[in-house]
Protein backbone atom coordinates (compact mmCIF):
# COMPACT_ATOMS: atom_id res chain seq x y z
CA UNK A 1 0.00 0.00 0.00
CA UNK A 2 2.20 2.57 1.16
CA UNK A 3 6.29 3.03 0.32
CA UNK A 4 6.72 5.44 3.20
CA UNK A 5 5.81 2.94 5.72
CA UNK A 6 6.64 -0.29 4.47
CA UNK A 7 2.77 -2.03 4.03
CA UNK A 8 3.16 -2.94 0.72
CA UNK A 9 5.67 -5.03 1.54
CA UNK A 10 4.63 -9.13 1.41
CA UNK A 11 5.25 -10.87 4.84
CA UNK A 12 6.46 -14.18 4.09
CA UNK A 13 4.49 -17.20 5.63
CA UNK A 14 6.15 -20.35 4.95
CA UNK A 15 4.44 -23.57 5.77
CA UNK A 16 7.41 -25.44 4.72
CA UNK A 17 11.43 -25.77 4.80
CA UNK A 18 12.27 -24.05 1.53
CA UNK A 19 16.01 -23.42 1.67
CA UNK A 20 15.73 -20.05 2.48
CA UNK A 21 15.33 -19.98 6.33
CA UNK A 22 18.39 -17.68 6.42
CA UNK A 23 18.05 -15.02 3.76
CA UNK A 24 14.33 -14.91 4.65
CA UNK A 25 15.82 -14.07 8.22
CA UNK A 26 18.02 -11.76 7.18
CA UNK A 27 15.54 -9.73 5.39
CA UNK A 28 12.54 -9.49 7.48
CA UNK A 29 15.10 -8.51 10.66
CA UNK A 30 16.44 -5.86 7.73
CA UNK A 31 12.49 -4.71 7.03
CA UNK A 32 11.89 -4.74 11.21
CA UNK A 33 15.02 -2.41 11.97
CA UNK A 34 13.84 0.27 8.68
CA UNK A 35 10.14 -0.16 10.59
CA UNK A 36 11.84 0.90 13.85
CA UNK A 37 13.99 3.32 12.92
CA UNK A 38 10.94 4.97 10.97
CA UNK A 39 8.42 5.13 13.65
CA UNK A 40 11.38 6.30 16.37
CA UNK A 41 12.43 9.60 14.62
CA UNK A 42 8.55 9.65 13.88
CA UNK A 43 6.96 9.95 17.56
CA UNK A 44 10.47 12.00 18.03
CA UNK A 45 8.79 14.00 15.56
CA UNK A 46 5.17 13.93 16.75
CA UNK A 47 6.73 15.31 20.39
CA UNK A 48 7.95 18.34 19.09
CA UNK A 49 5.21 19.07 17.23
CA UNK A 50 3.15 18.68 20.66
CA UNK A 51 5.12 20.88 22.19
CA UNK A 52 5.11 23.25 19.60
CA UNK A 53 1.21 23.27 19.68
CA UNK A 54 1.20 23.82 23.38
CA UNK A 55 3.28 26.88 23.17
CA UNK A 56 1.17 28.39 21.04
CA UNK A 57 -1.89 27.28 23.37
CA UNK A 58 -3.37 25.26 19.93
CA UNK A 59 -5.42 22.29 19.97
CA UNK A 60 -5.06 20.10 17.56
CA UNK A 61 -7.52 17.21 16.38
CA UNK A 62 -6.62 14.28 13.97
CA UNK A 63 -9.40 13.29 11.70
CA UNK A 64 -9.01 9.52 10.39
CA UNK A 65 -11.52 7.48 8.71
CA UNK A 66 -12.12 5.54 5.45
CA UNK A 67 -12.76 7.76 2.19
CA UNK A 68 -16.28 9.11 1.80
CA UNK A 69 -17.21 9.23 5.82
CA UNK A 70 -18.10 12.67 5.89
CA UNK A 71 -14.24 14.26 7.29
CA UNK A 72 -14.42 17.27 4.83
CA UNK A 73 -18.25 17.63 5.36
CA UNK A 74 -18.11 17.20 8.88
CA UNK A 75 -14.79 20.40 8.55
CA UNK A 76 -17.20 22.61 6.18
CA UNK A 77 -20.18 22.63 8.79
CA UNK A 78 -17.88 23.07 12.19
CA UNK A 79 -16.33 25.78 10.54
CA UNK A 80 -19.62 27.74 10.13
CA UNK A 81 -20.91 26.77 13.29
CA UNK A 82 -17.34 27.97 15.32
CA UNK A 83 -15.51 30.18 12.88
CA UNK A 84 -16.75 33.18 13.89
CA UNK A 85 -15.94 32.08 17.59
CA UNK A 86 -12.58 30.10 17.60
CA UNK A 87 -10.23 30.68 15.28
CA UNK A 88 -9.55 27.49 13.14
CA UNK A 89 -7.07 26.54 11.48
CA UNK A 90 -6.93 22.88 8.79
CA UNK A 91 -4.21 20.68 7.23
CA UNK A 92 -5.83 18.92 4.69
CA UNK A 93 -4.36 15.57 3.53
CA UNK A 94 -4.72 13.73 0.46
CA UNK A 95 -2.59 11.39 -1.75
CA UNK A 96 -3.72 13.91 -5.20
CA UNK A 97 -5.44 17.40 -5.75
CA UNK A 98 -5.93 20.07 -3.74
CA UNK A 99 -10.18 19.54 -3.44
CA UNK A 100 -10.36 19.20 0.02
CA UNK A 101 -8.52 22.24 0.84
CA UNK A 102 -10.13 24.75 -1.89
CA UNK A 103 -13.92 23.40 0.12
CA UNK A 104 -12.39 24.44 3.18
CA UNK A 105 -11.06 27.73 1.95
CA UNK A 106 -14.18 28.56 0.61
CA UNK A 107 -15.21 28.87 4.21
CA UNK A 108 -13.13 31.29 5.00
CA UNK A 109 -10.45 29.59 7.20
CA UNK A 110 -6.45 29.27 6.38
CA UNK A 111 -5.75 25.75 5.19
CA UNK A 112 -2.39 23.92 3.89
CA UNK A 113 -2.83 20.90 1.60
CA UNK A 114 -0.54 18.34 1.80
CA UNK A 115 -0.71 15.67 -1.08
CA UNK A 116 1.20 12.17 -0.03
CA UNK A 117 1.70 11.63 -4.06
CA UNK A 118 0.97 7.74 -2.86
CA UNK A 119 1.88 7.29 0.89
CA UNK A 120 -1.80 6.17 2.54
CA UNK A 121 -0.79 8.60 5.47
CA UNK A 122 0.44 11.73 7.12
CA UNK A 123 3.16 11.49 9.42
CA UNK A 124 4.52 14.04 11.85
CA UNK A 125 7.35 15.61 9.63
CA UNK A 126 4.93 16.73 7.30
CA UNK A 127 2.44 17.79 9.99
CA UNK A 128 5.69 19.86 11.04
CA UNK A 129 6.32 21.52 7.37
CA UNK A 130 2.68 21.86 7.01
CA UNK A 131 1.76 23.69 9.87
CA UNK A 132 5.01 26.44 9.62
CA UNK A 133 3.73 26.79 6.12
CA UNK A 134 0.51 27.56 7.69
CA UNK A 135 2.03 29.69 10.54
CA UNK A 136 3.49 31.79 7.71
CA UNK A 137 0.07 32.88 6.53
CA UNK A 138 -1.74 33.50 9.70
CA UNK A 139 0.24 33.39 12.67
CA UNK A 140 0.40 30.82 15.46
CA UNK A 141 -1.59 33.48 17.90
CA UNK A 142 -4.25 33.27 14.86
CA UNK A 143 -5.06 30.06 15.46
CA UNK A 144 -6.91 28.38 18.51
CA UNK A 145 -8.09 24.63 16.86
CA UNK A 146 -6.08 23.11 14.58
CA UNK A 147 -7.78 20.21 12.71
CA UNK A 148 -5.74 17.23 10.49
CA UNK A 149 -7.64 15.79 7.87
CA UNK A 150 -5.59 12.64 7.17
CA UNK A 151 -5.49 10.71 3.79
CA UNK A 152 -8.54 7.98 3.64
CA UNK A 153 -7.70 5.39 5.19
CA UNK A 154 -8.22 3.42 8.38
CA UNK A 155 -5.04 1.78 8.71
CA UNK A 156 -1.73 2.92 8.06
CA UNK A 157 -3.23 6.64 10.13
CA UNK A 158 -3.60 4.65 13.37
CA UNK A 159 -0.12 3.77 13.64
CA UNK A 160 1.45 7.34 13.07
CA UNK A 161 1.37 10.17 16.21
CA UNK A 162 1.38 13.40 14.22
CA UNK A 163 1.55 15.39 17.78
CA UNK A 164 -2.45 15.71 18.03
CA UNK A 165 -4.13 15.64 21.36
CA UNK A 166 -6.80 14.25 20.60
CA UNK A 167 -7.64 11.43 17.01
CA UNK A 168 -10.88 11.57 15.85
CA UNK A 169 -12.10 8.24 14.30
CA UNK A 170 -15.34 8.51 11.86
CA UNK A 171 -17.30 6.12 10.29
CA UNK A 172 -20.54 6.56 8.47
CA UNK A 173 -23.58 4.56 8.66
CA UNK A 174 -23.48 3.21 4.75
CA UNK A 175 -19.83 1.78 5.79
CA UNK A 176 -21.76 -0.65 8.02
CA UNK A 177 -20.98 -1.41 11.71
CA UNK A 178 -18.12 -4.00 11.06
CA UNK A 179 -15.30 -1.26 11.13
CA UNK A 180 -14.22 -1.43 15.26
CA UNK A 181 -14.43 -5.09 14.83
CA UNK A 182 -12.14 -4.95 11.23
CA UNK A 183 -9.59 -2.08 12.37
CA UNK A 184 -8.99 -2.21 15.93
CA UNK A 185 -6.36 0.00 15.86
CA UNK A 186 -8.25 3.22 14.70
CA UNK A 187 -10.13 2.87 17.64
CA UNK A 188 -7.92 1.72 20.46
CA UNK A 189 -5.73 5.05 19.39
CA UNK A 190 -8.62 7.20 19.47
CA UNK A 191 -10.26 9.40 22.24
CA UNK A 192 -13.51 10.50 19.89
CA UNK A 193 -15.67 7.73 17.54
CA UNK A 194 -18.33 9.82 15.71
CA UNK A 195 -21.02 7.59 13.84
CA UNK A 196 -21.50 10.30 10.67
CA UNK A 197 -24.48 10.07 8.37
CA UNK A 198 -27.60 9.51 10.56
CA UNK A 199 -29.84 10.79 8.34
CA UNK A 200 -28.94 7.67 6.04
CA UNK A 201 -30.28 5.23 9.12
CA UNK A 202 -33.57 4.22 7.61
CA UNK A 203 -31.76 3.05 4.29
CA UNK A 204 -29.06 1.00 6.08
CA UNK A 205 -28.49 -2.01 8.25
CA UNK A 206 -26.72 -0.04 10.82
CA UNK A 207 -27.15 -1.35 14.15
CA UNK A 208 -26.10 1.48 16.48
CA UNK A 209 -25.45 0.34 19.58
CA UNK A 210 -23.84 -2.64 17.95
CA UNK A 211 -20.79 -0.81 16.89
CA UNK A 212 -20.64 1.35 19.70
CA UNK A 213 -20.44 -1.99 21.57
CA UNK A 214 -17.76 -3.54 19.99
CA UNK A 215 -15.37 0.20 19.92
CA UNK A 216 -16.25 0.49 23.59
CA UNK A 217 -14.90 -2.72 23.85
CA UNK A 218 -11.86 -2.00 22.37
CA UNK A 219 -11.47 1.17 23.83
CA UNK A 220 -13.53 2.18 27.17
CA UNK A 221 -12.26 5.59 27.57
CA UNK A 222 -14.01 6.42 23.76
CA UNK A 223 -16.34 9.35 23.85
CA UNK A 224 -19.18 8.15 21.07
CA UNK A 225 -21.20 10.48 19.01
CA UNK A 226 -23.95 10.06 16.94
CA UNK A 227 -24.48 12.80 14.24
CA UNK A 228 -25.87 13.91 10.53
CA UNK A 229 -23.98 17.02 9.16
CA UNK A 230 -26.98 17.83 6.44
CA UNK A 231 -29.40 17.88 9.10
CA UNK A 232 -27.78 19.07 12.18
CA UNK A 233 -29.11 15.55 14.18
CA UNK A 234 -26.64 15.33 17.29
CA UNK A 235 -23.96 18.27 15.86
CA UNK A 236 -25.00 20.26 19.12
CA UNK A 237 -22.64 17.61 21.23
CA UNK A 238 -19.58 17.85 18.75
CA UNK A 239 -19.93 21.53 19.16
CA UNK A 240 -19.92 21.51 22.62
CA UNK A 241 -17.36 19.20 23.04
CA UNK A 242 -14.82 21.54 20.31
CA UNK A 243 -15.92 24.50 22.54
CA UNK A 244 -15.01 23.00 26.09
CA UNK A 245 -11.57 21.36 24.21
CA UNK A 246 -10.70 25.19 23.23
CA UNK A 247 -11.56 26.82 26.10
CA UNK A 248 -10.00 24.56 28.81
CA UNK A 249 -6.58 25.14 26.81
CA UNK A 250 -6.96 28.99 27.74
CA UNK A 251 -7.50 28.37 30.99
CA UNK A 252 -4.33 26.11 31.09
CA UNK A 253 -2.31 28.95 29.29
CA UNK A 254 -4.09 31.50 31.75
CA UNK A 255 -3.03 29.89 35.06
CA UNK A 256 0.56 29.82 34.26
Amino acid sequence: MCDACGCHIPTKNHGHDDGHSHSDRHDEAVIVDINRSLFAANDAMARSNREHFEAENIVVLNLISSPGSGKTTLLEHTIEQLGSTINIGVIEGDIETERDAERIRAKGVPVIQLTTGGACHLDASMIHRGFHQLQKEVGGDNIDLLFIENVGNLVCPATFDLGEHQRVVLVSIPEGPDKPAKYPKAFISSQIFLITKTDLLPYFDFPVPEATKEALGLNPALTVMEMSSTTGDGFTAWLDYLKDLVSGAAKNISSC
